[in-house]
């Protein structure tokens, strides 16, 4: 249990927040939420006992353990991956070590009835009871099921973190935090370098495994799937509410109309009471209940009105021009990186007014494929076509981290704004919440939310026809993130994001491109859709009937590429006699036919694919059910026959078309 109480915060003499008050108990899952700059981040850090606050008090237990994730962390690099998550076990390795010490000594004595040799095997059943308690010897099970489950590969185990991206060392971060299983989780934007895949697999992981949380996110569904209780920092205080987020909203809504409702009633009892007062406040025979009104009003309390932050941001994405009907094409790009082949024969179109998203796991290709679009990367094979009259807008994944800190915001912004624009700095500024003094801050001082902001202010200043914006949310408060969404939602132009936030992008795409396994796949419809059918290809591997079917669809494909005999191959010279009308029509029927078939065998290798991949991910676990294998195989072989048949019709296909 931890307790707090009546803390407060101060920053140059102003109240961060002030008399913050609760308890976290045994398996309570905390949404802490607010606006940026509210004190999130502060009072994570007060919790975790790596800051004090101004007054108040934290309060637990000797034996009651804290894991914190910040934002921003530092990794030692002399480790490898595997090296550096196994410094979670430290505590775990100085009781292996005392058990073998204790072990020894006994060992070496032979002053059995002493009190000395009772007290040492005392101390040796302690640290082995502890050792066992703590996952004894399954800990590298258990680091390898959790490296797994956040998005390593296991060629990633013994590769120093020097080598790993900022966001993959946040990962690595986690695991460790995670891996020591600790009482209390302080969790401060953990989805933030996370894809869907490790977004569900720690949803999962905090469901079932971890004890208390306090997490800091603004990811609406993450909070849904794992907390069960929110607390809001708003106008620095703290409001407490036992219910997931999407509860939490409408119950403060409610909670407010309740009392607006009493506020109003009372001052109109108030008012008539005055009204009373003042009118026989003179006349003798009306003095007792004069008297009497003034005692009730006295008595009084006034109603308090839960205080609302109401500053908004205002967001309008400008289209300057309309762009051709294909801003952008792709044909058969490729992108490698030396011997590693990124993604290839890539096709894509995306037509004038769609809004897409870029899925999968991060190292899959999104960004790189972004900065082909770019032209930062020009080494890539095939054809990339921008459209006509396309002007782009560009939002880097680490656009916010590109502002010069040594600039105030008035500065950052006065210096790309051109034109009669430039008179309306201040005006802009304000529209994006940083009026008044807040404009003269340096942008070093700004929180990662207010950063975000300031950069997306800058992108807005040249207007575009095709927005590209790579991991837009980050850092953006649930509000914020509410306000983009709906400026893209009228956006008139094309947009392609790049996103791993389920709640930001539904509504928003009606097509998704999924990266993975040097492929793009394109998905007809919003991000639930592509998540539902992703949810039932994996679970057809736990539906043998729905396993077996596939197989068998693919076994008689295999069956008849067996046997090719009934169909006829045009030779060269065949091709070039002149065919009657009756050949002509047989011809056109063949081909047709020709095409579905090859159509649906790619869907089956495809299908196949994804199959072998997931039983491959299942199998890569410690404690994979050896069933697997004999369905590894069983696919494999599948796999094969399929693969002989859409080359014998594709062959025959290439022969007959027109040439």
């Amino acid at each position: 249990m931890l307790i707090v109480d009546k803390l407060k915060v101060e920053f140059h003499a102003t109240p961060l927040f002030e008399e913050v008050s609760f308890v976290i108990d045994k398996k309570d899952r905390v949404a802490l939420v607010g606006k940026n700059g509210a004190g999130k981040s502060t009072l994570l850090k007060i919790l975790a006992g790596l800051q004090a606050p101004t007054s108040g008090s934290v309060s637990r237990s000797a034996d009651f353990t804290v894991g914190y994730l910040p934002q921003v962390m530092k990794l030692t690099d002399s480790r490898t991956l595997v090296q550096e998550a196994e410094t979670a076990f430290a505590e775990l390795f100085e009781l292996q070590d005392k058990v073998t010490r204790y072990t020894e000594e006994l060992s070496a004595r032979t002053d059995y009835e002493s009190d000395a040799y009772q007290k040492l095997i005392d101390r040796l059943t302690q640290a082995q009871e502890r050792f066992d308690t703590l996952g004894g010897h399954n800990y590298r099970a258990a680091v390898e099921k959790t490296l797994l489950g956040l998005g390593f590969v296991r060629g990633d185990f013994d590769r120093p973190t020097g080598e790993f991206s900022g966001g993959w060392r946040m990962r690595i971060e986690l695991a460790k935090i995670l891996l020591r299983k600790p009482e209390l989780l302080l969790l401060d934007e953990p989805t933030n370098h996370l894809d869907i895949e490790s977004i569900q697999w720690l949803e999962n992981f905090l469901r079932t495994e971890a004890k208390a949380v306090v997490v800091v996110s603004h990811d609406k569904t993450f909070l849904n799937n794992v907390t069960n209780r929110t607390m809001e920092i708003s106008c620095g205080h703290l409001y407490d509410y036992k219910v997931t987020y999407d509860n939490f909203v409408k119950l403060r809504q409610e909670r407010r109309d309740q009392q607006l409702r009493a506020y109003r009633n009372q001052q109109k009892l108030i008012a008539d009471t005055r009204a009373f007062i003042e009118r026989f406040r003179y006349q003798a025979t009306k003095a007792v209940q004069v008297q009497s009104r003034i005692k009730q009003l006295e008595k009084i309390v006034p109603i308090q009105i839960d205080e609302i932050d109401t500053a908004t941001l205002r967001l309008h994405f400008t289209c300057p021009c309309r762009s051709g009907s294909y801003p952008v094409i792709c044909d058969d790009v490729g992108k490698a990186f030396g011997r590693h082949v990124v993604f290839d024969h890539v096709n894509m179109t995306i037509n004038r007014g769609e809004k897409v998203a870029f899925v999968g796991r991060n190292g899959e290709g999104k960004t790189t494929l972004v900065r082909c679009l770019m032209g930062q990367l020009a080494d890539y094979t095939g054809t990339i076509t921008i459209g006509h009259n396309v002007k782009i807008g560009y939002f880097a994944q680490n656009q916010a981290q590109l502002l010069d800190d040594d600039l105030t915001i008035f500065d950052t912004i006065d210096r790309v704004a051109v034109g009669d624009i430039r008179t309306r700095i201040r005006d802009l500024l304000g529209a994006f919440m940083f009026g008044g003094e807040a404009a003269d801050k340096k942008v070093k001082v700004l929180s990662g939310g207010e950063r975000a902001r300031l950069a997306m202010l800058k992108m807005l200043l040249e207007p575009a026809n095709l927005l590209i914006l790579d991991e837009p949310t980050n850092h953006l408060d649930i509000p914020s993130k509410e306000v983009l969404k709906n400026a893209l939602l009228s956006f008139e132009g094309t947009a392609i994001v790049v996103s791993h936030d389920r709640d930001f992008l539904d509504g928003l795409v009606d097509k998704v491109y999924e990266f993975g396994g040097g492929v793009v796949r394109e998905h007809i419809g919003g991000i639930y859709d592509f998540l539902a059918k992703k949810r039932q290809q994996l679970d057809m591997l736990d539906d043998p009937a729905s396993l077996d079917a596939v197989f068998k669809n693919a076994k008689k494909t295999e069956e008849k590429a067996e046997n090719l005999s009934d169909f006829h191959t045009f030779a060269p010279n065949e091709a070039a006699q002149p065919l009657s009308y009756a050949e002509q029509k047989e011809q056109s029927r063949r081909l047709r036919k020709l095409e579905r078939q090859v159509a649906d065998l790619e869907e089956q290798v495809r299908l196949l694919e994804d199959k072998m991949h997931t039983l491959e991910t299942q199998l890569s676990a410690p404690d994979a059910d050896p069933a697997l294998f004999e369905q590894y195989g069983q696919a494999r072989k599948q796999l094969d026959g399929v693969m002989a048949e859409w080359e014998a019709r594709a062959m025959e296909l290439e022969e007959i078309k027109p040439k």
